[in-house]
């Protein structure tokens, strides 16, 4: 985990060394609103298409539909994070077995046919459905809907100070990773990515973002 000094060094990267310019009252207050009312729309829409993925995923693995995992928020909190499950429920423990079989650069574990992803899971992954339980951490404000990416504790650990600085924003549902080729990018350039994110800290390259998920996420490009 982020010792505090370094959570203290991203804050000053993101208060002091910044080169884009900070967030201004009402445009946090306007970043929360329109994370509450998109995510409100967003889980409405979905009802439909959360029953018919908890019923495939009972179906084809059995188990819980919704995986729970402790991810790392702003400032190095940690928060409870939903998601589909798209593995079979003794994947994390199986883990350890595959580390060997890594094709992500940095602390992170990404594996293009991992044997844990299920068959329904694979196709939430692609289409990015499993990703729809966080509209609740959105709504709880754990995350936003634009914002870098969710890290687990065991990869923050291993951060160096530049990457901490992703951790002076509220994690989020879609960032500029997601638009630019997601697993098929590096961790350097994902890194670099999340840092002109807070570098360039706008509701108008929120609304940007937003937008271009759409097409990444209908076009499947990238993900697994």
């Amino acid at each position: 985990m982020l010792t505090a000094d370094r959570i203290d060094q991203a804050r000053f990267d993101f208060e002091v060394i910044g080169a884009g310019r900070r967030f201004l009252r009402y445009e946090t207050t306007v970043k929360r609103a329109l994370d509450i009312i998109l995510a409100l729309i967003g889980l409405l829409g979905s009802l439909p298409v959360w029953l018919a993925i908890v019923v495939a995923i009972r179906i084809d693995s059995g188990g819980p539909a919704i995986f729970v995992q402790d991810r790392v928020g702003i400032h190095g909190r940690r928060f409870r994070f939903y998601k589909f499950r798209s593995m079979y429920a003794d994947a994390e423990q199986r883990l350890a077995d595959l580390k060997a079989n890594n094709e992500a650069s940095g602390p992170v574990f990404k594996m293009r046919k991992d044997p844990r992803i299920t068959r329904v899971g694979a196709f939430l992954r692609r289409s990015s459905l499993d990703e729809l339980p966080q509209l609740i951490n959105v709504l709880k404000g754990d995350m936003s809907l634009v914002g870098p990416r969710p890290p687990l504790p065991d990869e923050v650990a291993q951060y160096r100070p530049s990457d901490a600085m992703r951790l002076a924003v509220k994690p989020g549902l879609t960032c500029l990773w997601q638009i630019r080729g997601r697993s098929t990018v590096s961790f350097d350039e994902w890194m670099e990515m999340d840092r002109e994110y807070v570098h360039n800290l706008s509701l108008r390259l929120d609304l940007g973002i937003l937008l271009r998920t759409v097409i990444a996420v209908l076009s499947m490009r990238g993900a697994y």
